[in-house]
Parts: structure tokens; C-alpha cells; sequence
């Protein structure tokens, strides 16, 4: 049973449901990425050099550390100046990327900026990622809309609302925003610049990686620089 929560706001016609999937890229490169090695739930983060309650970290100043990295005509993703660039070139399209890891309850938080494309967006965090049919994703978008939304057999569905929601806590245009999401139990939680904006429940996906994620709607051209990626124990 789903339980939901967030403000009443303006609705954002067409629904993130109606995209298409980046899918002939990242079905392989999951597999590859999977094959590398997890760290596991409850993985020593001394063994890493992280403070104890921090699972993964990631600054993208190191291209070897493990994301995605893929240029082809339908977008880009792949480690630039300093940050991970989701890069979109299809109208109605999304683009995720993952590390190749496997948590249960996870914190996450990123930093995620607009470098170029239109408004009309979507991009943010995934999390509980199994494969590229069964995943959660929280979004936001540069003209001020957000939501949570799950892939479940190859389709994405917004839970809680039927179309994306309005909120001025997000900073539009080019801009940098803070996600923090939560995934925690069957709790799913998404905080925008430290103002919370939805949470919920849903018991669909217990543990899976964790990832970023941009896409499109009517207009090609996302264009997202991520940064300061951490997922953390609750």
C-alpha cells in the first residue's frame, strides 16, 4: 500500500511516465559494472578510508572511479572537469548511471547543477537499483517540478501524484541544487536545497545500487553536471 505526502501545487503536464528508457547502452554496461565487485550492506568503510557511517563517496576527480562512462548519439555519460556529466540528445528520454554497488537502507545526497538545455527537465538520484527494469528515482527539474517515481517491468510510474509537482525551494535555470534523498525501509524521502518534499511509502524494491539519473521531455539537450555524490547509513 502506498502512502504519500506532499504539498498541493501545480501539476507538470506531460508526466515523467510517458519517457522512453536509455536502453541499449546501459543493459551491457550494467552487467559489466555489476561484475566488478560490490561492496556490499554493511561494507567497512576503514577498509575504504571513509568515515564509518559513509557506504560510498565520490567526488568524480577520479575518471577510474567506477561510473559509466558512454558517448553515443543518444546522450553522454562520463566524468568532466571535475564532475559527472549526464548529457541528453533524444526528446523523451532517460539517461541513469550507476557505480556498481549493493546497499539496503541508504542516505544520498549530490550536488546537481544545469551547465545547459532546456528547463523543461528532469535529473536527481536513484536508488535500489537492480536492473534497468526495477529501480527507484528522484527528480527534480530546472523550471521547478519533482517527484518519486519507480521503474517496475521496464515502465515508470510517479508514485503518489499522477504528474510531477511545483515547489519553489528548487533553484531553476542554471543552477546548482542539493538532492538529499532517503531510502530507508520501505520510506522514500526526497529533500531539495534542506526543504523536504515529499516522502512516502512503498515496499516494491528492498536493496540495490545506487545511481544519477537526467532526461527530457518535448526537447533534446540536458545537459547536468553532478557533484559531491555520497550515500551514507541512516
Amino acid at each position: 500500500m502506498l502512502q504519500w505526502q506532499l504539498p498541493l501545487s501545480q501539476p507538470k503536464e506531460p508526466s515523467v511516465s510517458i519517457k522512453s528508457q536509455f536502453a541499449i547502452v546501459l543493459v551491457t554496461l550494467t552487467i559489466v559494472t555489476q561484475a566488478c565487485g560490490l561492496f556490499g550492506d554493511n561494507a567497512d568503510a576503514s577498509q575504504k578510508g571513509l568515515p564509518a557511517d559513509i557506504l560510498f563517496q565520490d567526488d568524480f576527480s577520479d575518471p577510474s572511479s567506477g561510473w559509466e562512462r558512454v558517448n553515443e548519439t543518444e546522450g553522454v555519460t562520463d566524468y568532466v572537469d571535475g564532475a559527472y556529466r549526464i548529457f541528453v540528445n533524444t526528446p523523451s528520454y532517460d539517461i541513469w548511471a550507476n557505480p556498481g554497488l549493493e546497499f539496503t537502507d541508504t542516505i544520498i545526497e549530490v550536488d546537481a547543477k544545469k551547465v545547459a538545455g532546456p528547463d523543461d527537465n528532469d535529473f536527481g538520484i536513484v536508488c535500489r537499483y537492480q536492473d534497468m527494469d526495477k529501480f527507484y528515482f528522484f527528480i527534480i527539474s530546472s523550471d521547478g517540478y519533482y517527484g518519486i517515481a519507480r521503474m517496475i517491468d521496464g515502465e515508470q510510474e510517479l508514485l503518489g501524484e499522477k504528474t510531477m509537482a511545483y515547489s519553489e525551494a528548487i533553484n531553476q535555470g542554471l543552477a546548482t541544487n542539493k538532492l538529499r534523498v532517503e531510502c530507508v525501509g520501505d520510506r522514500l524521502v526526497l529533500y531539495v536545497n534542506q526543504t523536504l518534499l515529499i516522502e512516502g511509502k512503498d515496499t516494491t524494491y528492498a536493496s540495490g545500487d545506487v545511481g544519477l539519473i537526467a532526461g527530457t521531455f518535448d526537447t533534446a539537450g540536458t545537459d547536468i553536471y553532478f557533484d559531491n555524490f555520497v550515500a551514507r547509513e541512516p
